[in-house]
């Protein structure tokens, strides 16, 4: 029987979106990996990413040193999340919810928890930058009056903007994002030709070959600081990644998904050596704007810049903000709604944008948490790697098989299935998420933000990353051989690097479970997505 043409028209922009995190239907699964590449690169290809990209000069590395640590650190996130991008057209639907499999029906609330961590963290990001920039360039411009007031109506109509892109999601999403990715990338290249004149690749930052001992020293910790700090970006993705990949068709080949989110991240290497070569512009002609005690990347950036760019500065805080925004705050919402099942997909969003947007005006004009972006950031490496790492051996050692329904017990408030493991947690995953992240905290070394009680063994140098990534992959694979799983999670062609048992597994039962159910179905039973 020969396949009928879709003759179904595309959805409407302005149609809000009905999808929670429940399985997307195959029919409604339109989207390519070059939606997947738009929609991560264009959440990082902003002013944001800029901000981030000026750490390893605010820290004193040279160019060329800030230049290194920015290429490690987004190669090394890259590797780290684009293998994040297989759950979504795998399974369906977003990755704390495909996280059942591995940490158990009730511990995929981990993975909400950390949505939640990163949106809050870059949404404000996006929102305080964004905004600083457009009040500034509007005072360069218009003669503005900078104070808390026009500062505050900004930031509240930017990320009323972004909230309402969200409310009608993914579709309205994706087209912010393909119109950011071309409009932002020109405005970045408009930008080489604007700073190309006061461009010195000679930069020496303060680690010169005068520098005393104790500042030759910090030499390390501030170059894996940088590092760390520009890999934060591409981790923020991990959690994230699900909500966008699910609408990709589950016959896609996986290298082409992987291949999309890798690509994505290595193109933010153009706002992140934008953010990098105009800092260094900013430490020569306006050093009172990189002093680590109070930075304002820009501030310094409206300083320096020629006249003629200051609309453009304006634009791409604009569009860049708008597409960090909504990628950030869309999956948490749409996630929240499965945790909190009284709310829907929109109710969810507007409740985490309303909490977010208090949060940005609370940290700017209360806490001044701007300062601390770099310990936001570590902290948000430190939880999620760990998370990451279980999910990436979970889905090699179950050879990429899942049962759908099973991993969607919890947003359906039922109980039992594969995934139930002890009351609805997998212990396994669980202990080699939390053990790692703890081990990441306890070794993290920040230099005057903040330093763990181990941070100083290696002689000032942040190894929380490395430590966390070895203990969560040694640690998780030393649970699944020493304590099996149920055979029942694994597909029919069984488990990789893994022992199993022989294990009864509990029905389905509860709202919407089929009535009498007394056992699984077989595991050879379902097909391989």
């Amino acid at each position: 029987m020969s396949p009928q043409p879709d003759s179904s028209p595309a959805p409407s922009l302005t149609k809000v979106e009905t999808h929670g995190v429940d399985r997307i239907p195959d029919a409604d699964r339109s989207a390519s990996p070059l939606d997947l590449f738009r929609l991560a690169f264009g959440g990082a290809n902003t002013f944001s990413t800029c901000v981030l990209g000026a750490f390893p000069i605010l820290f004193g590395l040279p160019f060329w040193q800030g230049l290194a640590a920015t290429l490690l650190g987004v190669v090394v996130g890259a590797l780290i999340l684009c293998p994040m991008a297989v759950f979504g057209p795998v399974n369906g639907t977003n990755n704390a919810v495909s996280s059942s499999a591995h940490l158990g029906v009730h511990g995929r609330v981990v993975g909400s928890f950390l949505s939640l961590l990163t949106a809050i963290a870059f949404f404000s990001i996006s929102v305080w930058s964004s905004g600083d920039a457009l009040v500034g360039g509007a005072h360069r411009l218009f003669g503005l009056e900078r104070h808390d007031v026009t500062y505050g109506v900004a930031y509240a109509l930017f990320a009323g903007l972004v909230l309402a892109v969200c409310v009608y999601g993914f579709r309205f999403m994706l087209f912010v994002n393909k119109v950011a990715v071309a409009s932002a990338t020109v405005l970045f290249l408009l930008g080489a030709i604007a700073f190309a004149g006061d461009f010195d690749p000679s930069y020496a930052g303060v680690f010169t070959d005068s520098a005393n001992a104790a500042t030759d020293a910090l030499f390390w910790p501030s170059f894996i600081g940088a590092a760390l700090i520009v890999l934060s970006n591409p981790v923020s993705f991990g959690a994230f990644l699900g909500d966008w990949s699910r609408y990709i068709p589950a016959s896609t080949p996986r290298r082409r998904v992987v291949g999309a989110a890798f690509l994505s991240q290595i193109a933010t290497l153009l706002p992140f050596v934008f953010g990098l070569a105009t800092a260094s512009i900013i430490a020569k002609k306006a050093p009172e704007y990189v002093d680590p005690a109070a930075p304002d990347f820009v501030g310094g950036l409206l300083a320096v810049s020629p006249g003629w760019f200051f609309l453009p500065v304006c634009l791409l805080a604009l569009i860049g903000g708008m597409s960090t925004g909504t990628t950030s705050l869309y999956g948490t919402g749409l996630d929240f709604s499965s945790v909190f099942p009284r709310l829907s997909r929109v109710q969810a969003t507007v409740l985490v944008g309303v909490l977010s947007i208090a949060f940005i005006f609370v940290g700017r004009f209360g806490l001044n948490l701007v300062q601390s972006i770099s310990t936001f950031a570590t902290m948000i490496i430190t939880c999620t790697t760990p998370w990451m790492v279980v999910m990436i051996l979970g889905f090699y050692v179950r050879r990429g098989w899942y049962d759908p329904e099973a991993l969607q017990v919890f947003n359906r408030r039922q109980r039992g299935g594969r995934y139930w493991f002890a009351h609805g947690w997998n212990w396994r995953g669980m202990t080699a998420w939390w053990v790692s992240a703890l081990v990441g905290v306890l070794f993290t070394n920040i230099p005057g933000q903040f330093v763990g009680p181990l941070g100083d063994l290696a002689n000032g140098v942040d190894i929380s990353l490395p430590l966390s990534l070895v203990v969560s992959a040694v640690l998780y694979l030393a649970m699944l051989r020493l304590f099996p799983e149920p055979r029942a999670v694994y597909g029919p062609e069984g488990a990789r690097l893994a022992r199993t048992v022989d294990t009864p597994v509990p029905p389905i039962t509860g709202p919407g479970a089929p009535a009498g159910e007394t056992a699984l179905p077989d595991p050879s039973a379902p097909s391989r997505a």
